[in-house]
């Protein structure tokens, strides 16, 4: 596998969407975002129109890492590029969001603690991407695709506006907290003791003293406030954490996330497993060896699907060998399913 670019079929078209809803956000980042939309090939050659398919990006990722080269795997865009080259796949516009934070991430929601990241998406992107590029402007032509937080919003953007978002695929996304997360807050609750001294605001004065030294340990205390951020800010912004010092839940804060939590929205509210039986496919896989536990979250969302109802049909899950990173082959695999199905 060669280690420098390959030529394309299709193209990519980056532009720069200035963003009413990101304006003055709680987190003072930046509200002109790149959006990044892949052309399939024959595009510029014809006046055809194609579905379009969103890409979520996971915590701590940002458009421009798309490219990123690694010995021995290609990215992701060009993956893409080569399977819709093939004409094997039905062609689709495909549009990676920008949705990145000062914390790492949004969880693509609107949330006091770091801006409306859900309406940016929908109420901006869709209709900036519908206007500029020859879209099907419909959601029953529209999906959405993501891995890890990005797979947790391309469950739950469609549960809260299947208006906008007729299909979906999930890799490894954030799916049943009690699994995913909480195992995770004696831990953090320890480390920020010994090493803040239980406190954020020591931990955020210590990571900005070390800009460019970030280390994983950075990281982890940075997605735990970053989920928290997402899930159970006050009105004024103040962040709740779900657990106290010694790592119990918080039950009133705990709850907080547990209602955005895609597997329990949809088996609690029946508005939520009314919108996911509206959806014309749904694609759902993990690897079986994923360190967050995120395959036991993908069968859990997979479960809930054909409890609220959605046809076998419309359904695609797969729990494959592999863990929660290196994974991006699998990421063509659903965007040309998903093309199937949106053609269809």
């Amino acid at each position: 596998m060669l280690p420098w670019s390959a030529e394309l079929a299709g193209r990519f078209d980056q532009t720069t969407f200035d963003s009413a809803f990101l304006r003055d956000n709680p987190l003072g980042d930046p509200h002109e975002r790149p959006v990044l939309v892949y052309l399939p090939p024959g595009y510029d050659e014809s006046d055809q129109r194609y579905p379009s398919i969103y890409v979520a990006m996971g915590y701590t990722g940002h458009s421009g890492m798309w490219f990123n080269r690694t010995p021995f795997r290609q990215p992701y865009p060009e993956l893409l590029d080569a399977m819709f080259a093939t004409g094997d796949v039905p062609p689709a516009i495909v549009v990676f969001v920008d949705a990145w934070t000062r914390l790492g991430g949004s969880q693509y929601l609107d949330s006091p603690g770091t801006g409306r990241y859900h309406s940016y998406l929908c109420d901006e992107i869709v209709p900036y991407v519908d206007a500029r590029y020859r879209t099907i402007a419909d959601r029953d032509h529209r999906a959405i695709t993501g891995k890890s937080s990005g797979g947790y919003a391309a469950m739950v953007t469609p549960l809260l506006r299947p208006d906008v978002f007729g299909a979906l695929a999930t890799h490894a996304g954030d799916a049943a907290f009690e699994v995913c997360y909480q195992p995770e807050f004696p831990l953090r609750a320890r480390q920020l003791r010994d090493q803040h001294d239980g406190s954020y605001p020591k931990f955020f004065a210590d990571f900005e003293s070390r800009v460019g030294r970030a280390t994983r340990q950075d990281l982890e205390f940075l997605e735990m406030y970053g989920y928290a951020a997402a899930y159970s800010a006050e009105p004024d912004g103040t962040v709740l954490l779900p657990y106290d010092d010694l790592g119990q839940v918080v039950p009133e804060i705990w709850e907080r996330w547990l209602s955005r939590d895609p597997v329990r929205m949809v088996t609690t509210e029946p508005r939520y497993a009314e919108a996911l039986r509206s959806l014309r496919a749904i694609w759902v896989d993990a690897g079986r060896q994923d360190e967050y536990y995120l395959d036991l979250g993908a069968a859990a969302f997979h479960r809930a699907a054909l409890a609220a109802g959605v046809p076998e049909e419309r359904l695609s899950f797969e729990l494959f060998e592999g863990g929660h990173g290196g994974i991006e082959y699998r990421y063509p695999l659903a965007v040309g399913w998903l093309s199937r199905q949106l053609t269809g």
